[in-house]
């Protein structure tokens, strides 16, 4: 067992490598070729900031599936599999279509319908759902048809859910990350767990969009020098919804039921036959509620669906006091608790002690989401050890003395988060004049 992890470490290691130093020439590439769109409205970010991030990430992408290709157990994958290829497929597709709305700009039915024919190109080439199990009735069959509107209907749900959570830098690329470590515990638990080589697809799939995501978040985080923009946006959420299905719609429940034994019947020793249809929901549950409470909202409001704005969860954690950094870590904690939470529960579902670890959990999460201004503080011996922002102030006591005002002033300005550096290096108080010389260069009027 442990020679298919470290071939697949390689596979996760390759993909970070070549997204991360191909992300570099990207950003300068989007710079010249003027992808950088002015601020919006509903924009967090202050400076014209760089799109076309999915360049390097589908550059990634190739990587991780050449490699794999050739190493001992993984290439098994590709010798009885046409799952990598129809990924390759709709992913390449889905990449120009998105490479396209970056720069020029794509109206959103048209988006949609590209976002259709990829998922059908995959479903042609048999990266398909199959069957469905249904708890207390088993495993259903699905038609051609239905098997096909179902995937195309998962696809699309996947890649909108995680394009519309693309609002604040590495937030995204962070929450498929975890999500796509969640998937691949549980995926390579059932392939080598279980014995059934049907999940070996969508532990590959996983392990390269962990790579993906790794290799862009050091250009992404706050403040990002780069965005991935609807060309990665709508790549990792594709990527992320072929391992869905691949584990979901080809994984055999019945199997799963032999080897752990019919005769059990009682209910939550069924959980590991059913888990794969409940899996791939909690993985993109975050993203998935911000996409419905966003349908409402604009419908309720006479909008369309497609209309951008400001209602988003990480906008709103923004609204009620939370720093952009924080807000993420937030988003990163639910999206953590969820997927893992899932997956433990599969593992051992009558512990529990997994379920009072969830709620306790809970608890925590709720108590960092209705406190956006406590920022706890390290002892000064382990100052050293966090980041700067956690670390005590020499004037805080001084400004605590001079007056409730000068307190209050003191705490907006370390609440205040750093401007964004510009292309040239320069920040709000820096050069001026090259971030002009600079703007002229790439900005679409």
């Amino acid at each position: 067992m442990g020679q298919p992890v470290r071939e697949y470490l390689l596979t996760l290691c390759v993909t970070a490598a070549v997204t991360y130093l191909l992300t570099g020439p990207v950003r300068k590439f989007a710079i010249a070729a003027g992808a950088m769109p002015e601020i919006r409205a509903r924009d967090v970010h202050r400076e014209p900031t760089p799109r076309l991030g999915g360049i390097a990430m589908f550059g990634g992408l190739c990587a991780g599936l050449l490699v794999s290709a050739h190493l001992t157990n993984i290439k098994s994958v590709f010798e009885f599999s046409n799952e990598p290829r129809a990924l390759l497929s709709g992913a390449a597709l889905i990449w120009i279509l998105g490479v396209l709305d970056d720069k020029w700009g794509v109206d959103a039915l048209i988006k949609l319908g590209g976002q259709m024919i990829a998922a059908g190109v995959m479903v042609l080439q048999g990266l398909t759902i199959l069957w469905i199990p249904v708890p207390g009735i088993g495993t259903v069959s699905l038609t051609p048809m239905q098997g096909t509107l179902l995937t195309v209907a998962l696809v699309v749900i996947t890649i909108n859910a995680v394009n519309f959570v693309d609002g604040l830098d590495g937030l995204a690329s962070g929450m498929v990350c975890i999500a796509a470590a969640a998937f691949f515990m549980y995926a390579y638990r059932i392939w080598y767990g279980y014995g059934l080589e049907a999940a070996a697809p969508a532990s590959l799939f996983a392990a390269i969009l962990m790579g993906m995501c790794l290799g862009f978040l050091p250009h992404n985080m706050h403040p990002a020098r780069i965005f991935m923009g609807d060309s990665g946006s709508m790549l990792i959420g594709l990527v992320l919804a072929a391992g869905a299905i691949s584990v979901t719609g080809q994984v055999d429940p019945d199997a799963m039921q032999l080897f752990a034994g019919s005769e059990r019947l009682a209910v939550h020793t069924m959980v590991p036959v059913y888990i794969p249809l409940l899996l791939p929901l909690t993985i993109i549950a975050v993203p998935f509620a911000d996409l419905v409470l966003a349908i409402v909202r604009r419908t309720w409001n006479g909008q369309s669906p497609f209309t951008a704005d400001r209602g988003h969860l990480h906008h709103r954690l923004l609204e009620i006091g939370h720093s952009h950094s924080r807000a993420v870590l937030i988003m990163y904690f639910w999206s953590a608790l969820i997927a893992f939470g899932a997956v433990a529960y599969s593992v051992n579902n009558a512990s529990v002690w997994i379920v009072l670890g969830i709620v306790a959990l809970s608890a925590v999460g709720l108590g960092l989401l209705l406190l956006p201004r406590f920022r706890p503080r390290t002892p000064r011996w382990a100052q050293w050890m966090v980041p700067p922002r956690y670390r005590r102030q020499a004037g805080t006591g001084a400004a605590a003395e001079a007056g409730p005002s000068a307190a209050a002033a003191a705490a907006e300005e370390e609440q205040r988060e750093p401007v964004p550096a510009g292309i040239h290096g320069a920040t709000a108080i820096g050069d001026r004049s090259r971030f002009s010389d600079w703007r002229g260069v790439g900005s679409r009027r």
